[in-house]
């Protein structure tokens, strides 16, 4: 071998050498910074804005509960799960608000509150018309939080409100949003409306339903009970009872266990007969006997003949085209009081003062 030759060779692996040792130092180092964690970034204090909700959701939230109820027993189905819902501490003395729909039909409620501790309840008093129950706790060894209760009359559309609850089982989950609309009208199970209901866009889902709707400063503006979804999920259009419906109900549920359901005793006819025979107002399709429509003299539709007989157009000057419009009048006058009424028979109208019921019980 040249002497050349021989360089080469020496230089070559010299080179081979020089890489591998390169190679591994720049692996080892690559390795030790993989493995080793990333150093922590400071961060700025949180908002303005991000510090309220925080401080809004840590005095709110021990007052949300949790409630989950069983059914009563069915012959045909035996014994029923029952559900789950979201509700609210109204006062020191354990009376828990929740949704009647949360409620309804149960033979046993539980309420969860601070401690975890699944406190037996039972139900004190329901609203369907309002979709409002009231519960009261059984043991009441642990501190409780009332919310603190606002107005919806003063609410605007654009300000910030918030909605917690337990969705899907979730517990005490806060979402935000903002007052959508005001003045809807809701149907509930009892083919009444709920009148001035609050639309929010604050993320309601199954669950949520008797929870708080609470303004900024943590007040609560209304009891979350519906969402309007094809899907059965949060889309945006969520609505709450307004919170001036909820102060005059519970504290009749409380006292009395029921609300009174003013009336005049009168069914009346499907809207599409009104329609078919071309009239605007409510058909009355019959009466109770002693009842105040059969004190002012109104005559009901004839089954036999068809023929119609009185047409309720207008209560308080209010147009009247439904049920729900006339409970909805005679709710704004209250039980006892004397209205007046528009009532058409025979293309003629006349003007009748007539008393409202109580009609609950009938």
């Amino acid at each position: 071998m040249t002497k050349d030759r021989f360089s080469r060779l020496v230089l070559l692996w010299l080179l081979i050498l020089a890489s591998l040792y390169v190679g591994h130092q720049v692996w080892r180092d690559f390795g030790s910074v993989a493995s080793s964690p990333r150093a922590i970034a400071p961060r700025e204090d949180l908002s303005g804005s991000e510090q309220a909700t925080v401080a809004l959701f840590e005095r709110a939230a021990p007052s949300v509960a949790y409630l989950f109820t069983e059914d009563a027993p069915s012959r045909l189905a035996g014994n029923r799960p029952g559900g789950a819902g979201s509700g609210f501490v109204w006062d020191a003395a354990g009376h828990i608000v929740t949704n009647f729909h949360v409620v309804e039909g149960a033979s046993r409620v539980r309420v969860r509150l601070d401690s975890g501790e699944a406190i037996e309840a039972k139900i004190v008093g329901v609203s369907p018309d309002h979709d409002l129950a009231v519960v009261k706790l059984v043991d009441l060894r642990q501190r409780l939080f009332p919310v603190p209760v606002g107005q919806s009359t003063d609410l605007r559309v654009g300000q910030t409100v918030f909605a917690i609850g337990n969705p899907f089982g979730l517990s005490r989950t806060l979402t935000r949003g903002i007052v959508s609309a005001l003045d809807r009208r809701l149907p509930t199970a009892s083919g009444r409306e709920i009148a001035g209901v609050i639309q929010t866009d604050a993320a309601i889902n199954p669950g949520n339903s008797g929870g708080p709707l609470l303004d900024s400063s943590g007040r609560l503006i209304g009891v979350t009970t519906a969402i309007l979804s094809s899907s059965g999920g949060s889309a945006g259009v969520g609505f709450a009872v307004p919170v001036d419906v909820v102060n005059r109900i519970v504290p009749l549920l409380i006292r009395d266990g029921r609300v009174p359901r003013p009336g005049i005793g009168i069914a009346a006819a499907p809207e599409e007969l009104a329609a078919r025979y071309g009239v605007a107002g409510l058909v009355v399709a019959g009466t109770l006997p002693g009842s105040p429509a059969t004190e002012v003299g109104l005559k009901p539709l004839d089954r036999a003949t068809g023929r119609l007989g009185d047409i309720i157009t207008h209560v308080q000057n209010r147009p009247i085209t439904t049920i729900a419009d006339l409970a909805l009048a005679l709710e704004a006058a209250g039980v006892g009081q004397r209205v007046t009424m528009s009532v058409q028979r025979d293309g003629r109208v006349r003007t009748v003062e007539v008393r409202i019921a109580d009609i609950a019980s009938d």
